[in-house]
This record gives C-alpha cells, structure tokens and sequence, in this order.
C-alpha cells in the first residue's frame, strides 16, 4: 500500500482532472472538483503525497482521491494505480483482487476488450458498417456522437472479431473466457453479429462488456444482447456511462437513471452529463451501492423535502417511459429506494417518450426539462396507487386509501411518514385522522404478515408491486463524519497564537528538515488549541524531528514522515494532519525557506516559554517563602531560568 502512495504520481493523477498551477515552493492548486468554486482553494503537496480543498475541507492522498473522485472501494482504487505504475501487489490470505482471479488474467482479459472496442468502432466507418451508422442517424445521433461513446458495429462473419484478437495474440482460453465468443457444436464463434455494439465500462473506463442492438430483420437473436456474466462482467453491478457521467455526479450530487443506451446518449447531449442507465437487468442493490458511493450521500431518509425544488444533499432521479412498463419500473425502484441516503425523484414523460424519442421530437432542451419536472419517488408511488380509483365516489376513496396507506405506512423515514399521511389525505380529500390510523393500521398489518402472523393483517389491503413490505424495521443510524477541523478553527485562528501554532506545524510537518532542534524540547503541552494539541502529540508520537529528519534523509521528500504523522493520529485528527501538511506556506522563496521555517518555529518556542513563565509567576504568588522556603527558591530558579531562555532565545532569533 504504501509502495503504491510512494509511486503513484499524485500530481499526474489529480491533473488528469483539475488543472494545477504552481503555488510556490512545492505546492500547486486549482478548482475543486468536488464543489463550485471561482478561485482555487483545492491545493496539492507532491512532495508529501497529499492533496486539500481549503474551500470544502475533503482531503488525503492519492487513493482516496481516486475514490472519491471515480466512485472506486479502495481496493479498486489501489489496484488500478498498482496496474497503472506497473507494480505487481500481493495480496494476504483472502484478500485476492476479484474472486478465482489474478492480477496479470484480469489485465489480459481487460486488453481483449479495448482491442475489440477500437475493432468495433473501426468497423462502424466501413461499408458494412452503413446499417449501423444509418440507425444512429435515424436518431440524431452524428460520428462525432458515436465517438464520444464509443459506439462500434460487430460485422455479421462468424468470426471477424475471434480472428482479429488471434491476430492480436490472445489466446483461445482468453477469448471465450473473455464473453466476447459463443461456444457451439462447430466450435467457438462471435457472439456480436451484424449489431451496433456499445462498449461498457466501468468507472475506471476499462471496458468489461458490451451491448449490442440487432440490426437486421433476419437476426433470430433478441433485440438487445449483452456480454454474458464473465470475471469481468457482473451486470448487476455496472452502470452504462458511468465512466463519462463520473465527474459531473460527483460534482453536481446528481444522479439521472434512465433505461437505454440511446437514452444515455440523448441525455448527454441534451445537457444532462449525469445520466446512466442499467445493463439488461433492473436497477439492484448493487446498483444502489454505486450510486451512493459516487453522489456521496450520507444520511438516514430518502427525501428530505416534500417539492420538486433544489435538494439538501445528493439527487438520484430516475427518468422512466410514461408507458405501464415505466411506471412499473418506478414502482420496483421504490422497493430500492430506501437504501439511498440522497434524495430520490423520479420523472415521468406523459406522452411515453424516452429521452431519445424526446430529444427528437421537441429538441434537447425538452430532455433537460423532463429532469426539471422530477417529483418525489414517494409522491409517485402514491399517487400511481391512486390512479386506479375513481375519488368522485366514497367507495372510490375508501378503497384508494387501502391501496396507498401501505405505501405510506412503508416509508422508513419516521419524519416523513407523517407528512405523507398528510399530503395523501388532502389528495383523497379525507380528514388527517382517519388517514394516519389507516396507515398506522396499514404498519401494523405488515409488521404482523413479515412476523408470520396472517390473522394480524387487519384490513387485508394489498402492497402495490415492489412496495417494502415492512413498515418500520430499524432506520441505519446517521452517518457522522468527522468534523472538519478548518471550519472548526477559523474562529481561534484570528487568535495570534493560535496562528503561530497552526504554522508551526505547517513546517513542522512540511520542512521538518529546516526547523531547529529547540522544538524538539517543546512539551506535549505546548499547543493551546486543543486540535494543534492533538496534532503535535502525533507529532511525537510518530517519533518528533529525529525521526523526520531520518525519514527525510533516506527517502528525500517529506512523504513517508507525513504519512507516520497521519498514522499516529487519531481519525479525527487525520484529516488536519493533512490539511496542514498541504497548506501553501507564505513564504515560497527558495533562498529564504530556512530563516522562514526557523523564525517560525522559534515563535511557537517562544509561546512555550511564555506560557510557562506565566505558571510559574503564578505558582510563586500562591507559595509562602516562610512555610517552605526550599520550595519557594527552587520555583524562584525556575522562572528565572525560563526567563533566560526566552530572552536569550529573542535575542538569537
């Protein structure tokens, strides 16, 4: 792990997606990719390996970034940068990459699929290729656009694509292990034939599948065919675009679900960069999981407000077709919902256009509108239930109410249920009360049908299709991160001394090379801000100057005594070690680095001795000379040895 912190270049990893500048002596910065911003506040230390967004406080190092920024658990996040710098891990009893495969196998089969990607997207270009390419015009869809996604075209020979990989050198284990072939009595052919082939990546942007559209009425196989589960490939784990939607969901906390490939498409080049959709299987728990990694959610309910308007947190809007499939589909996707700790919203089309359909009839800017016109995923849910009834009739009504009350009583979030009790009675124009008993009623039927329990179901009112069964079952506890330690210290940062520690320890985690050895003698004490405090025992603990100066010396940069540092903090405390190892010091000439770092130690030396002159004074005027005149002598030479040194040392400094 740490072999790859060290290799990894931190400074070409990040500038792939932020443009650095130099920001003096070792540091470089640019915008937050994590957050809007007009001036640079996101700054980058390679010397220490660390990156720090002074403007939102995220942090760390070179994986974590990769996480953060990729939506990657941190294994991917470090087996990709161990693939990318050539570096072969090993890895402990059970902790092997993928299940049943090594590293060198899952970069063979990742080099078939880039090779069969760049075949099919030459072979869209050719002749052959006219039958694709006039499907992708029929829907708006230029070359340029077939670029962006990689679109290809898999010729209808049997085996164009296995002898094009043969020819590449892959062997025939490889290429059927691959999912790329199909295996029949006669032997192994191509699985994609006269189809119009979309590759699917994963968040990395290495493709491990692909999709593909069939094209010829004279093809038996399904409209749409999808590489089959492989070691690469699990369906219900990838997300079609996520490779190109990435940086924009991170950034804009949104995510927009739809349900094909073209649709994705569509989205994209409406001005919805945030889109992705599912590949041949319904949006899972996998899915979820993916999601929420990337939109960065944290948090209990699902929705935390009632309007269609600006949401508090991350956004997952599914865009489903206005058909009774879509609405379907938006009924199965509540059942997932409630793993989501953003906001959900789904957005119909009235009309039954998809995304596609809807960008060529009324232009892209009607696409981005349809996701302006997100509502609720509850509020849909609940109304859909109501459709089927007639709430002109008082048997309308009752029966409505049977059929939305378990949706209600399903929501988890114990906030939110009330208010949807409220929203659905002014819906049926029934009073709050009766509603909210016929809910809670509902939750108890179906704690009581989850127990086993048939006789406990009360009105006997059914679930709507993919609506959770249970009512209530335990809500996941708030996810709290640790406070950020920046916007915890700006207040005592006005303090002078508070600022005198904090840039103490700027050098002293930075240059530790360059700070004198009195700070060797300070005290775990010698910080008076409790968080600097807390910084400066990790400091010792990680072993003080000696040890910096050592680590220094025998790896040149300051990385490895950072990263000893982090180690010995607590998780609190790790991410103002990085903070203040990756803030821009005001001093960024070369010439004048040293004196810099030693006038600034010496100052937080200084505030030490000061404070422990103060004790002292004040030890001595509770003290009586008479009773204990031994005691009193040795605290009177004591003060007068610490003033001394802070003399001397204002003198020398």
């Amino acid at each position: 792990m740490q072999a790859v912190r060290e290799r990894a270049s931190i400074e070409e990893i990040v500038g792939e997606h932020v443009t650095l500048k130099s920001a003096g002596v070792g540091s470089m910065k640019g915008l937050c990719p994590f957050h809007d911003e007009r001036s640079p506040s996101f700054h980058v230390r390679p010397q220490v390996g660390l990156w720090h967004c002074f403007g939102c406080g995220e942090g760390g190092d070179v994986i974590s970034f990769l996480q953060k920024i990729d939506g990657l658990g941190f294994a991917e996040a470090v087996e990709y940068l161990a693939g990318r710098i050539g570096l072969t891990l090993r890895y402990e009893e059970g902790g092997a990459p993928r299940p049943g495969e090594d590293g060198s196998r899952r970069q063979r089969l990742l080099e078939a699929h880039r090779v069969a990607a760049t075949y099919f997207a030459e072979q869209l270009l050719t002749p052959a290729g006219a039958a694709g390419r006039a499907f992708l015009a029929e829907r708006g869809f230029d070359r340029t656009a077939a670029e962006q996604f990689g679109v290809g075209y898999a010729p209808q020979g049997w085996d164009s694509l296995l002898r094009h990989l043969r020819g590449r050198g892959f062997t025939e284990p490889e290429i059927i292990e691959s999912g790329l072939m199909s295996q029949g009595s006669r032997g192994v052919y191509d699985r994609f034939r006269g189809r119009l082939v979309w590759p699917i990546r994963e968040v990395t942007g290495d493709t491990v599948g692909f999709g593909a559209r069939r094209l010829f009425e004279d093809d038996p196989g399904p409209k749409y065919l999808n590489t089959p589960e492989t070691a690469l490939y699990h369906k219900a784990q990838v997300l079609y675009g996520i490779d190109l939607a990435k940086r924009e969901i991170a950034k804009a906390k949104q995510i927009v679900v739809v349900e094909g490939y073209t649709d994705v498409m569509a989205a994209h080049l409406s001005g919805v960069p945030t889109a992705v959709a599912t590949c041949g299987t319904a949006f899972g728990p996998e899915h979820a999981r993916i999601v929420r990694r990337l939109v960065g959610t944290s948090g209990t309910g699902a929705g935390v407000q009632l309007s269609s308007g600006a949401s508090v947190g991350g956004e997952i809007i599914f865009l489903f077709d206005g058909d009774a499939a879509g609405q379907k589909a938006a009924m199965r996707a509540f059942g997932e919902d409630q793993a989501f700790s953003a906001q959900t919203f789904v957005a119909v089309e009235p009309h039954g256009m998809d995304p596609c359909e809807l960008r060529q009839a009324k232009g892209p800017d009607a696409v981005g509108a349809l996701v302006a016109s997100r509502q609720p995923l509850f509020e849909f849910v609940i109304r859909t239930a109501l459709t089927s009834y007639d709430l002109g009739t008082a048997e309308g009504r009752v029966n409505a109410l049977r059929a939305a009350a378990p949706v209600v009583a399903g929501i988890r979030d114990t906030a939110l249920r009330p208010e949807y009790g409220r929203m659905l009675a002014g819906w049926l124009g029934m009073d709050v009360e009766s509603v909210q008993r016929a809910v809670t009623s509902a939750g108890r039927a179906a704690a009581a049908a989850a127990r086993g329990d048939v006789s406990g179901r009360g009105d006997g009112a059914a679930h709507p299709e993919g609506v959770t069964r249970g009512a209530g079952g335990p809500r996941p506890s708030r996810s709290e991160s640790p406070g950020q330690h920046g916007g915890a210290l700006r207040g005592a940062d006005h303090d002078p001394v508070a600022r005198v520690e904090r840039t103490a320890l700027e050098v002293v985690l930075q240059l530790p090379q360059l700070v004198p050895v009195e700070v060797d003698a300070l005290a775990a004490d010698a910080c008076g801000v409790p968080a600097y405090r807390a910084v400066h025992e990790a400091v010792l603990a990680a072993g003080g100057l000696v040890e910096a100066r050592r680590l220094v010396a025998s790896t040149g940069s300051s990385q490895a005594w950072v990263d000893a540092v982090r180690e010995a903090a607590s998780a609190p405390v790790e991410p103002l070690v990085t903070e203040l190892a990756v803030a821009p010091l005001p001093e960024d000439r070369p010439d004048a680095l040293a004196q810099y770092v030693r006038s600034i130690a010496l100052k937080l030396v200084d505030v030490g001795l000061t404070r422990q002159v103060a004790d002292a004074k004040g030890r001595l005027q509770r003290m009586d000379a008479d009773a204990d005149p031994t005691a009193y002598h040795e605290a009177f030479a004591m003060l007068i040895d610490l003033e001394g040194r802070r003399r001397r040392l204002r003198t020398d400094g």
